[in-house]
């Protein structure tokens, strides 16, 4: 027998009754099947509205929310970039140990793609969904996507790894001030106060924070402030940091030290320094972001800042889960990280007398 319709003639469906029930499509499912692990009192609640409509769902629907409910869906803008292949297989693993399986979605960054993507994702029916990249990177929050968020949460949980304005959802993410201030104290503390920062958009919250991070540690360790070394904005690839470290050559302007914005645009900069007859750290440090696998491949090996990628997948994929089953989560949670040292940074070149 099938569930009946609202008055507006609306089919009524487990989503609806979770939303008015103020739970989870996840937790509605629960009190369906007599699963323990549902407080009493959102038990009872779900089970008056279930009896209000009279709502009993047939055998397709209750089919599809036992072959869905075990499965997380996860957006990244690209998993062929080190840094979001190695958080994916993490949160996978994060996720089969909770009885989970993860769903992929590469969006490349571009917000259609994203907005078709939520949608796919709802209509799966998974148990929770997990944003990394894309929107939820930039510091201004893009207010369709916003509108898309709210609409797909009141149905199915959304956990964001970045940042997105006027949501409620909640928030795992890298503190990339603390990221920062392990390089910049690490590259002072060996006597440089000529540091380039290169690539990175204004637009993206992480990189604003860590160049907003650079001056505020220049100016608490009274070293000027020279905009040549912080302008060269560019993207997050490895041509980024070649391109941008070959103007500060041809300005003639040479820092004794590079922080990329990530990895590859630190290993583009590397080439650009050794194509012009400089050694590594002798003549000039770098430092990168993300620490993915080629960092010890490089010569010299790369310093990097990392992450503990398994616990941030644990930390991701616990709050997803969390908030499929009700259970309190802290509104953000920042990841910390480490500065892994390598052979690229030494003591700052001095200048000759």
């Amino acid at each position: 027998m099938e569930n009946i319709r609202s008055a507006d003639g609306k089919r009524i469906t487990i989503y609806d009754i979770a939303k008015e029930a103020g739970v989870s499509p996840s937790t509605v499912s629960r009190v369906l099947t007599n699963t323990v692990g549902v407080r009493k009192d959102k038990r009872e609640m779900v089970q008056n509205i279930i009896k209000k409509y009279d709502f009993r769902p047939n055998a397709l629907a209750r089919s599809l929310s036992e072959t869905n409910r075990r499965a997380i869906g996860i957006i990244m803008p690209d998993v062929r970039n080190y840094y979001y292949a190695n958080l994916f297989v993490a949160c996978e693993q994060a996720a089969r140990r909770k009885g989970y399986s993860l769903l992929l979605e590469n969006s490349l960054s571009m917000l259609e793609n994203e907005l078709e993507q939520l949608a796919l994702l709802e209509e799966q029916r998974v148990s929770a969904i997990i944003l990394v990249g894309g929107r939820v990177d930039d510091l201004s929050s893009d207010e369709t996507f916003v509108e898309k968020v709210n609409q797909v949460s009141n149905i199915v949980p959304v956990i964001i790894a970045g940042k997105l304005d006027g949501t409620s959802c909640h928030q795992v993410r890298i503190n990339s001030i603390q990221a920062m201030e392990l390089t910049m104290d690490h590259l002072i503390s060996l006597g440089h106060t000529d540091i380039a920062i290169l690539g990175g958009y204004s637009s993206v919250a992480s990189s604003f924070e860590k160049r907003q991070c650079y001056k505020q540690l220049l100016a608490r360790h009274q070293i000027p402030f020279r905009s040549e070394f912080c302008d060269t904005y560019g993207g997050y690839d490895y041509e980024t940091g070649y391109v941008r470290m070959n103007e500060l050559f041809a300005r003639g302007t040479v820092p004794t030290a590079v922080v990329g914005i990530n990895d590859y645009a630190t290993i583009g900069a590397m080439k650009s320094i050794l194509e012009h007859g400089l050694r590594i750290p002798e003549d000039i440090s770098a430092v990168g972001f993300d620490n993915i696998n080629i960092c010890d491949m490089m010569n010299p090996r790369l310093t990097s800042v990392g992450y503990d990628y398994g616990h941030f997948a644990d930390m991701l994929v616990a709050a997803a889960i969390a908030d499929t089953q009700d259970t309190p989560v802290p509104a953000l949670q920042l990841i910390g990280s480490e500065l892994i040292l390598r052979g690229s940074t030494g003591p700052a070149k001095k200048t000759a007398e």
